[in-house]
């Protein structure tokens, strides 16, 4: 079963929702889930704000910090899943920005990276990558990164739940 194949079961079985904001990845992440029969029952949508100034027009990305740091940030990619779920009404919310190349960004090397998960009641978690290889092989490395992240934390999330709801054993 492909990453994306088990996020949307595990979103399904819970009932949950799930939105995507792409910078580096332009779409491909929003590609990968779409590409998995039915999508839709878990899929909200997705937000490719490439261009940094839609990361705080469409997403809510505060500005100033955009100006400081530049679209390449642990906290950027933190508040566009944020944004993201709250402007498709989702319960998850996944981002991704970072330099795929050819030349580096914002003071960033190629190849830096940073994937974001934000589930409900919650900040997000932030992953932080460093990766190889040329601009096809760092986008598609990017996709996989984030679906893994969200996989970890949908598993994580209902580790708790389920502790929670078995007397805390």
């Amino acid at each position: 079963m492909t990453a994306a194949a088990q996020v949307l079961r595990l979103l399904v079985s819970r009932g949950e929702t799930l939105a995507v904001a792409e910078s580096l990845t332009g779409g491909l992440v929003a590609a990968e889930l779409t590409s998995v029969p039915g999508a839709s029952q878990a899929f909200r949508g997705s937000v490719t704000a490439y261009a940094t100034p839609l990361k705080s027009e469409v997403l809510g990305v505060d500005a100033e910090l955009l100006a400081a740091r530049g679209a390449v940030d642990a906290e950027v990619a933190r508040q566009m899943a944020a944004g993201v779920r709250r402007a498709l009404g989702a319960d998850w919310g996944v981002a991704t920005t970072g330099v795929a190349g050819p030349e580096p960004q914002d003071g960033q090397p190629v190849g830096t990276v940073f994937v974001a998960v934000c589930r409900p009641c919650d900040t997000g978690k932030v992953a932080a990558l460093r990766l190889n290889g040329g601009r096809a092989d760092i986008r598609r490395e990017s996709v996989r990164s984030v679906l893994e992240l969200l996989s970890g934390e949908l598993g994580g999330y209902a580790s708790a739940q389920d502790t929670e709801h078995n007397g805390g054993n």
